[in-house]
């Protein structure tokens, strides 16, 4: 299975050349192919979404309540993305989804005191809503 295309909605090149597309679960479900894996970052379970899936709790505005679940799924996805279509969701696709695009910038090879910067200029703008999500990124590699 390929990865997304490029210049596909939501979809961040990582500076590997991995491709994993961000987005927001209250939109509608961006035409074109499906994700073959997704990481879903919500206070309750979502609904399954008719492919692989990990859950990590995270209320909005917050951190995730389990960091160590949220690494584990975001080196899964990584790993994936190598060769699957992957993305990564919260209900707007901004703060979480923002801070895990972060997390995984890290994983790939940003140094995280510029990862924030970086998801902000590749996926959005506002992309890391909080203070404490960007300190969080910046712990994220260490």
């Amino acid at each position: 299975m390929d990865g997304w295309d490029d210049g596909a909605p939501g979809v961040v090149v990582l500076p590997s050349g991995r491709r994993v597309r961000g987005r927001g679960l209250r939109a509608p479900l961006p035409a074109g192919p499906l994700p073959s894996f997704g990481v879903y970052l919500l206070g309750r379970p979502p609904a399954d979404p008719g492919w692989d899936a990990r859950w990590v709790r995270w209320p909005d505005f917050r951190l995730p309540a389990d960091p160590g679940a949220l690494r584990a799924a975001l080196g899964e996805a990584w790993e994936r993305s190598a060769s699957e279509r992957v993305e990564v969701a919260c209900g707007g696709g901004t703060g979480r989804t923002g801070t895990a695009l972060a997390c995984l910038a890290v994983l790939d090879g940003v140094p995280a005191g510029e990862a924030v910067a970086f998801v902000r200029r590749v996926y959005r703008p506002r992309a890391v809503e909080t203070r404490r999500q960007a300190r969080f990124v910046a712990a994220f590699g260490g």
